[in-house]
């Protein structure tokens, strides 16, 4: 494999063109944790010159002429450093940054320098200023981005971004440390992306994009992909300790096994845990639990090669209320937080082993290889439709499987120079084989008796991915990038319930993706891009083996122009136009386990971000998101795409104090949107406020061995409905066709938890 990775450098790079002028090497790291800090900003004051940091925290210029050179490095969330060197000719210089974390600050966001993307990456500073339960709520914070939980605490949120209802994960690609998070071919539905197996407090970072204009994204990427990272040492020892309303108790803790002198010597090894339970605003409890478990161990070796490897254990089982239907409330069957069938629920578990290995060639280029494999077990019963199928026994149903995913992940990147202008070229193997037993649809009484099995198989599916990828500086204010990447799918089923020779089906597809991407910078403060490129989401292998259908990769073709402003220090803005047009859009019959086609689609939207610091202590955020999903194909006042969000908008105030305070109000807002096809249904839409307070008093030292934070969810304790569907149930003593009308599950009302975390 590294051969092949070795290949597609070579084929992409022009060595006979590189320049040989004198060159300024350096590497930037965290001060604290001696570890890489990739993406960092480094400009060249005078002339005006600026890249960004690898993944090994390192970067270059070549081709400077001889002379003294003024150096300056920026991150959000650490202090700038200023450093001067001096360049000789045929010669090489070498720089070493340190930098120190400090408050968030967006003087230091750059709109101007390649490669920069100060409005899509949040850190630890953005996390922890918001209430979060799990990693599934920072997804909240991006953009455009909504989730609706809508079957107990322990199962994946529905998602919502650019006009779709993404399901539990069908168009945005999820991953953590590089594993992916969505599940292909899944008992619940296509893409199923849960990510309660990563403990809050130890993300480090989250890298988002939207649209399918990224080479090295490739299943599911459609709408976007979104990337959790854990840091690779920790700050400090710490433990935490919540309780709140509603039996909600959490506890969380992490502990470096090694000191500080081994740090200094780049190794270091931490171990986590996460235990929670919880009973929920449901009038049934839900007796949720959660346990995990995480360990990390990072060794940094011969001037620059990384090596980290990282295991995970995960634990989650609760019981569910469901979606229960409008007219059942308004009767006083039920009240608004009361079930239908109170067995619903499920448990779930997941193991990951990752090794991760990072070696520069050379000064400008890195090699990385990583493999992982993952663990999984899913059980879940739902009851959509109550007693429509069954009047008897009533609709219960059971998904199950296990599964085991290897894979392995592998990119070349280097920095060098064409005609005498910066290039930066990629390109990479992605390789992922889904092993899926015994995954199953079964009708069942009580989650105790299986009536019927409607299906039993195992699935194998294999996606290869090969991607090229290169950014090239043309002048000091243009930039152009260009990608192409190529997947590979082989999928196979064999069906238990079968005992025909038919029982065994299997078929390939290969779909190749272009992207483009281009920016201009109109000053230092002013840049514009245009980007536009194909992406896809594979169909489930059952689906397509059994029903011979040819449209298994269904392309996304995506548009995409805007403005990034930085008017004055500490205020930037930016405003974005987008269309999406799909080939075929897949609708998810969760009682019967199958997809049925949908026909085209196109969405058109507009994004605007808003990030203002007019003190050091003080920030306003604010995001706007409109969409126009429609299905091409269908007659005009039936073409509405069921629940896609038409209006979004985040936003909120975050404070910083010197004296160890620290608080945010933030809202959260989904304007109503079309239940069904001709709109005869509305999903009503929300308006919520939550907050978080924290103070952490400061020390001589200016450390804070502890912390007290107090965090509130629906601070207005509005009555709102968190997930909605059109659906067709039948009650007892209603008519046998039933009634079709909304079904939702409320969302949380007014919720408070506290919490104290000490560091040692």
């Amino acid at each position: 494999m590294k051969q092949v990775l070795h290949l597609l450098f070579f084929l992409c790079a022009p060595h006979w063109l590189l320049a040989h002028g004198g060159t300024l090497k350096g590497l930037v790291t965290d001060a604290q944790t001696n570890t890489e800090l990739p993406g960092a900003t480094v400009r060249i004051v005078e002339p005006a010159l600026s890249t960004a940091t690898n993944e090994l925290g390192m970067f270059s210029f070549s081709d400077l002429p001889a002379g003294e050179y003024a150096v300056t490095v920026t991150l959000i969330g650490y202090a700038a450093q200023t450093r001067t060197v001096r360049v000789s000719d045929h010669e090489s210089a070498e720089l070493k940054f340190e930098l120190q974390l400090k408050g968030l600050s967006l003087s230091d966001a750059e709109i101007a320098a390649p490669r920069a993307r100060p409005l899509t990456s949040l850190s630890q500073v953005d996390i922890q200023a918001r209430p979060i339960n799990s990693a599934q709520d920072i997804l909240r914070f991006v953009p455009g981005l909504v989730i609706a939980q809508h079957a107990g605490g322990g199962k994946a949120e529905q998602i919502f971004l650019r006009g779709f209802d993404i399901d539990h994960g069908t168009d945005i690609a999820l991953y953590a440390d590089g594993i992916p998070v969505n599940m292909v071919s899944h008992a619940h539905g296509q893409g199923y992306a849960d990510l309660h197996f990563i403990i809050p407090e130890l993300i480090q970072r989250v890298d988002f994009q939207k649209g399918p204009h990224y080479a090295n994204i490739g299943n599911l990427g459609t709408a976007g992909y979104v990337k959790f990272e854990t840091p690779d040492a920790l700050r400090d020892n710490f433990l935490r300790l919540e309780a709140g309303q509603f039996d909600h108790y959490r506890g969380v803790a992490a502990v470096n096994l090694l000191g500080k002198r081994a740090a200094a010597r780049g190794t270091s090894a931490y171990v986590a845990g996460e235990t929670m339970f919880q009973n929920g605003y449901f009038e049934a409890p839900q007796d949720f639990k959660r346990l995990n478990l995480f360990a990390k161990f990072r060794q940094a070796y011969d001037d620059g090669k990384v090596l980290t490897f990282s295991v995970s254990r995960f634990r989650s089982s609760w019981l569910a209320s469901g979606q229960v239907p409008e007219r059942a409330v308004r009767s006083g069957q039920i009240g608004h937080f009361g079930a239908i069938d109170p067995s619903e629920g499920g448990q779930t578990g997941r193991i990951n082993l990752n090794l991760e290995h990072l070696m520069p060639l050379d000064g400008r280029t890195v090699l990385k290889n990583q493999f992982y494999l993952s663990q999984y077990d899913f059980e879940l019963y739902s009851n959509f439709t109550f007693f429509l199928n069954d009047p008897v026994n009533g609709d219960q149903i059971r998904q199950r499987e296990n599964r085991t995913i290897s894979g392995y992940n592998g990119y070349i990147a280097r920095e060098t120079a064409l005609a005498g202008r910066p290039l930066y070229l990629e390109g990479g193997v992605q390789l992922r084989y889904d092993e899926v037993r015994d995954n199953e649809l079964s009708r069942t009484t009580g989650r105790v008796f299986t009536r019927e099995r409607v299906q039993l198989g195992d699935v194998q599916e294999l996606n290869l991915g090969i991607y090229a990828d290169a950014n090239w500086q043309l002048s000091k204010r243009f930039s152009a990038g260009l990608g192409l990447r190529f997947d590979q799918f082989h999928f196979s089923y064999h069906d238990q319930l079968d005992s025909t020779t038919g029982a065994f089906t299997q078929k390939g597809k290969n779909i190749i993706n272009p992207k483009l991407n281009l920016k201009y910078a109109l000053s230092d403060r002013w840049s514009v891009y245009a980007q536009a490129g194909s992406g896809f989401h594979s169909n489930d292998a059952r689906v397509i083996l059994q029903a011979a259908n040819e449209n298994i990769l269904p392309r996304a073709l995506g548009y995409e122009a805007g403005v990034q402003i930085k008017p004055v220090d500490g205020l930037l803005l930016s405003l974005a136009a987008w269309q999406l047009d799909l080939e075929q859009e897949f609708v998810y019959v969760g009682d019967e386990g199958i997809v049925e086609p949908g026909g085209k689609t196109r969405r058109q939207g507009l994004d605007v971000s808003l990030r203002w610091q007019p003190a050091s202590w003080l920030l306003f955020d604010a995001d706007y998101n409109f969409t126009r999903p429609r299905a091409t194909e269908a007659a005009e006042g039936e073409n509405y795409i069921p629940l896609a969000p038409l209006h979004t908008s985040i936003g909120g105030i975050t404070l910083r104090n010197r004296a160890g305070l620290n608080g945010s109000l933030r809202y959260r807002y989904l304007a109503d949107r079309p239940a069904n096809e001709d709109n005869s249904l509305v999903a009503e839409g929300f308006f919520l406020l939550d907050a978080q307070l924290a103070y952490a008093p400061v020390w001589r030292n200016g450390q804070s061995p502890v912390e007290f934070s107090l965090g509130a969810q629906n601070l207005a304790n509005r009555l709102w409905k968190e997930a909605q569907f059109e659906t067709t149930s039948r009650l007892p003593g209603e008519a046998p066709e039933g009634v079709t009308e909304i079904h939702y599950t409320p969302g949380t009302p007014f919720f408070i938890k506290g919490g104290v975390t000490l560091r040692f």
